[in-house]
């Protein structure tokens, strides 16, 4: 019992030690928000720097919440480089003969392709069309084999599976699985544009238009399900909203692609006779194009400035390809472990479950996303990594956070929100030609009350 309480008195005089190393309007704004020491965790310190300025439950394993994109988009640039692109191919099978008509399958392949939108699948198609294909005999196969998954459930994280921040990884991800909503009220009514069309589900538009009420919050006011092929929307949508965008995910990614294939094939005058189904290229099959991704350098910009989940996950898979065996989350996992020890890191205590950070179970410590950080800053990838970051106070997630503080337009920064998760982490570029790493995650049920304590150390830091 003695040693019981010599332990915990021993615990309170280092968090003490520790917690006078705060600034003082970060240890009110902590008080206020009712955040215990024991539930942050920060690590600050100087780019160039062996110790830190600041050290508070740094070695222990906290959930960063979006904050782990941090450490799969730079992991990103070190193994794949900068340079690194992805290929969607077009396979054919059979017979294509002058009349444009193919006596055989279209094989779509993809290699995970995080930013295949809307737009460049349409563009693809065309360059299609116009390299003769016109008519399709046999089915659209869709290759997803680098990508060896378990079955995804779209509401096992928060029992929201339409909303686009839920979509799962595929091999052949087109627009994200995202369809585009234009909410117009027009009259008594709330009109809707759809885009892409998709080939097979209705919508049944079941919006009220509200004459009265604010526009806080508007998009929580409405409800979406599918069920029978037939997407339903239903709440009240106030006209002081104006024309808005509204985003789901209606179908699981198989049935999303084949869809918008067979609407935007039909617009550019093509003809599909057959169904849809999953395979691989045959060795007999013949390569008719192949879309190029853009780079690595500019993809990690979307991840991390708009903190895009299923890019994230892209990215991570990406990860494990090697030697043409399909990727999975565990040789991903094994491929992060070890180009972390390759370069002299020791992360024990790092847990990965999809790499974008929308987890309950990722955990890594304050004290090794600094060095992460600082490893970083030291890479010849710096620019593009830091560049890829959100400007606090200027764009990305960050573009309203900041705006009335000295720090505005001087830090990158990545920010992560879960229930239980408040962090954030990266460069503040302080006044006197410093740059600090900062580090600052919470854990606890409703960590959002902590953001000022993290505003307050971000700031402080711009005059250090």
């Amino acid at each position: 019992m003695h040693i019981f309480r010599f332990l915990l008195l021993a615990f309170g005089l280092l968090v003490s030690a520790q917690a006078n190393e705060l600034p003082p309007a970060v240890l009110t704004a902590l008080k206020q928000a009712q955040v215990p020491l024991g539930n942050v965790g920060i690590e600050v310190r100087e780019v160039n720097a062996r110790s830190p300025l600041i050290s508070l439950n740094a070695e222990k394993p906290m959930n960063p919440a979006s904050v782990m994109k941090l450490l799969t988009t730079y992991a990103g640039l070190e193994l794949l480089g900068p340079a690194y692109s992805w290929k969607t191919e077009a396979w054919l099978t059979g017979e294509l003969d002058a009349n444009g008509v193919l006596h055989g399958d279209l094989i779509l392949k993809g290699s995970g392709d995080p930013k295949l939108s809307l737009e460049q699948f349409w563009l693809w198609l065309r360059e299609l069309r116009n390299r003769g294909l016109r008519e399709i005999e046999g089915d659209l196969v869709l290759d997803r084999s680098v990508f060896d998954l378990p079955p995804f459930d779209p509401a096992a994280f928060d029992n929201d599976p339409l909303r686009p921040y839920n979509g799962g990884a595929d091999a052949l991800l087109l627009n994200g699985g995202v369809l585009h909503l234009r909410l117009v009220p027009n009259g008594r009514q709330v009109g809707l544009l759809a885009e892409p069309p998709l080939e097979g589900l209705a919508l049944d538009n079941r919006l009220r238009l509200a004459k009265s009420g604010d526009c806080g919050e508007w998009d929580d006011k409405i409800r979406a399900g599918v069920k029978a092929s037939t997407l339903t929307l239903e709440g009240d949508y106030a006209v002081s909203c104006g024309e808005r965008n509204y985003f789901v995910c209606p179908l699981p990614m198989r049935d999303y692609v084949s869809a918008a294939f067979r609407s935007l094939w039909k617009e550019l005058g093509g003809a599909l006779r057959g169904g849809t189904r999953d395979g691989v290229v045959p060795d007999s099959a013949r390569l008719l194009s192949t879309h190029v991704s853009p780079p690595l350098s500019e993809v990690i910009r979307d991840i991390n400035k708009y903190s895009n989940n299923v890019m994230a996950r892209q990215l991570f898979l990406t990860l494990g390809l090697r030697d043409g065996t399909p990727t999975s989350i565990a040789r991903s996992t094994q491929a992060m472990q070890a180009w972390l020890e390759s370069a002299g890191l020791a992360f024990p205590e790092l847990l990965l479950e999809n790499g974008s950070g929308l987890s309950r179970q990722e955990r890594i410590t304050p004290q090794h996303l600094a060095q992460l950080l600082q490893m970083a800053a030291r890479s010849p990838y710096q620019p593009e990594f830091e560049a890829s970051l959100p400007i606090v106070g200027v764009d990305g997630t960050l573009k309203k956070r900041f705006l009335k503080q000295a720090v505005a337009g001087h830090a990158h920064l990545k920010s992560g929100t879960l229930d239980e998760a408040r962090a954030i982490a990266g460069y503040v570029q302080a006044r006197s030609g410093r740059q600090w790493i900062v580090v600052f995650i919470i854990n606890q049920p409703g960590a959002a009350a902590g953001r000022a304590a993290q505003d307050a150390l971000i700031d402080w830091l711009q005059f250090q």
